[in-house]
């Protein structure tokens, strides 16, 4: 079972061993989508949400969420994270919410969990915040969208 790198030679799972790994600086970004009525949006810019302001509980749940994902996803490394940004921005064209998220540290494992667990968490603030004034919302389009350091750099855009 050598091959699979979370499970050990008797097939158990097992956090992926680092030790021998190069301290590099990583970094991380993800994108998701919140998708809800123009109704919605007019109200979140005119700062009418019932519960407050939807963009900054989400950019705090974002920043908390990356801090912990070791916590939330069994295999992840914790990680002493350098920086964490999280972005929300209205978008009118596609009549929604678009949110990113950066992740960076200097380590051994690269943030893309952390990156994509940010962005989950923000979705799910707006949600949240939303769903009184807007019980159709749709979240979607969770990516990775690039990923660097380590042996791989890679742009997913």
């Amino acid at each position: 079972m050598n091959e699979f790198s979370h499970y050990n030679d008797n097939g158990s799972a097992t956090m992926v061993d680092i030790s021998e790994k190069k301290i590099t600086l990583r970094k991380a970004k993800a994108a998701g989508f919140v998708r809800m009525q123009p109704k919605t949006l007019h109200l979140i810019r005119e700062g009418l949400i019932p519960k407050g302001n939807p963009f900054e509980a989400a950019r705090f749940a974002g920043i908390m969420t990356a801090k912990r994902t070791a916590e939330l996803i069994p295999m992840c490394h914790p990680l002493l994270l350098t920086h964490v940004d999280i972005k929300l921005d209205i978008d009118d064209e596609k009549c929604g919410i678009s949110i990113t998220s950066e992740v960076r540290l200097e380590g051994k494992t690269g943030a893309e969990m952390e990156a994509l667990s940010a962005v989950s968490i923000a979705a799910l603030t707006v949600y949240d915040m939303c769903k009184a004034v807007d019980k159709n919302m749709i979240i979607e389009d969770m990516r990775l969208i690039e990923k660097s350091g380590g042996k791989s750099d890679v742009g997913l855009s």
